[in-house]
Formats: C-alpha cells, sequence, structure tokens
C-alpha cells in the first residue's frame, strides 16, 4: 500500500483502500469495482481488503462514552 494525503492507498494509484472497501460493503462485486476503476486489478481489490481486515485485527478498539 501507498499513502496519498495521510491514506493508504493501492499502489501506483490514488485509489484510497477505504474507496474499495465502502465499495465492497455497498454490495459492488469485484466487476463492478474494476470497471469503476480500470487501473486496478482483481489482486488490488484482494489486497485492500486483506489490509482492511488487518487493521481491525490489530487495532485496540474502545468504547465510545456517550
Amino acid at each position: 500500500m501507498d499513502i496519498h494525503h495521510g491514506e493508504p492507498c493501492v499502489n501506483g494509484t490514488r485509489i484510497p483502500v477505504s474507496m474499495i472497501v465502502g465499495s465492497a460493503a455497498d454490495g459492488m462485486t469485484f466487476d463492478e469495482i474494476l470497471d469503476a476503476y480500470p487501473q486496478l486489478k482483481k489482486e488490488s481489490i484482494q489486497a485492500a481488503l486483506a489490509y482492511a481486515a488487518d487493521i481491525v485485527r490489530h487495532d485496540v478498539f474502545l468504547p465510545l462514552a456517550g
């Protein structure tokens, strides 16, 4: 992953990991994501999802007081 404006992005692009993960969460298929971002490859999407999963596994989450 590269960093662009403080956000992790797919290597060689300015496409943030959050955009890919958000697109998948919104129900877009890999093919739809690839159509929307033709500079990506299937492996790029898989890497973005793996990166996001790794972050969730290793970050410490604290409950918000409310």
